[in-house]
């Protein structure tokens, strides 16, 4: 087996979403999933770790992950009841979730020598707040860091994420990052009654080493590193919805780096273009390379 480049570890579940009322439709999804499908239809080999139900639902997810090229050596197929998440009304948005396939990923069953070829381990949303699972993570985490692997931190605030998340799990997954993105909202979520700047330098005191990806939906990004910032702003587009944007964002700022582009700039660039095409087709779309040279190709300079 050919070992993957980037190693994404979390959940994978079913959006059930109430469009009109009595009205219900089902989306696979996840933060984790969605970063490791973008990241290997940008060209990247990918993996997703985490596990799945036996059932239809997790049989779906299972085959959208053979078909975005991911790594099926990491998927892992349990006999336990789907993670679902259920989402009455998505503006405003109010969820809860159900099911605990997820919770029963084995580490132990990973493919043998994952870690030493591995360059890249993202982590990411409820899967770090849901016990035993978010422990197993972390310490995979910190195993990673310890081989040289990159770590890749996306919060992802929900309302799942309690006091012993905000007190141990996010300080722990914050000082172990290279990178991490965040939205405006986590940051308000995260740091309430701060501003924004004092929120960011709550963060930096963390990991003073740590780049910040920081997103503010259409009005763009801005990248903070240790001794710099840099700005990109949204790439305009039609619209469909935002959901996956910012999965699609992580997915390309990790993918630029991996794929050979080298310049801060240009990988903002790549990975705003991502979250546009995201934001461009309905539901959690992955952006596949040629979606994105096509739109930054039509930008011109």
């Amino acid at each position: 087996m050919v070992l993957p480049r980037a190693v994404v570890f979390g959940e994978a579940l079913t959006d059930i979403v109430q469009g009109a009322p009595g009205q219900w439709k089902g989306y696979p999804g996840g933060a984790p999933w969605n970063v490791a499908r973008a990241l290997s239809r940008l060209g990247v080999s990918s993996a997703f770790a985490g596990s799945v139900s036996t059932d239809s639902l997790g049989d779906e997810i299972a085959k959208q992950s053979e078909a975005a090229g991911l790594n099926m050596g990491f998927i892992q197929r349990v006999d336990r009841d789907p993670l679902i998440a259920i989402v009455p009304s998505s503006r405003p948005p109010r969820y809860f979730f159900a099911g605990d396939a997820d919770l029963f990923f084995d580490p132990g069953l990973m493919p043998e020598g994952w870690v030493d070829e591995a360059e890249v381990c993202h982590f990411s949303c409820i899967s770090l707040a849901r016990q035993p699972l978010a422990d197993r993570l972390v310490k995979l985490a910190q195993r990673a860091k310890g081989a040289g692997n990159r770590i890749s931190y996306d919060p992802n605030w929900r309302n799942l994420m309690d006091s012993h998340y905000r007190e141990q799990t996010f300080p722990t997954m914050t000082a172990l990052a290279d990178m991490i993105k965040l939205s405006d909202e986590d940051l308000r979520q995260i740091y309430p009654g701060l501003t924004e700047h004092q929120a960011l330098d709550e963060l930096r005191a963390l990991n003073p080493q740590v780049h910040i990806l920081f997103t503010r939906g259409e009005h763009g990004m801005v990248l903070h590193t240790p001794d710099s910032q840099y700005e990109q702003l949204a790439i305009a587009v039609d619209v469909a919805d935002t959901v996956g944007a910012g999965d699609a964002c992580m997915a390309g700022w990790l993918a630029a780096d991996l794929i050979g582009i080298t310049g801060t700039k240009e990988r903002l660039r790549f990975s705003a273009a991502c979250a546009s095409i995201s934001c461009s087709h309905a539901g959690a779309y992955a952006p596949a390379l040629a979606d994105v040279k096509d739109l930054l190709n039509g930008l011109g300079d």
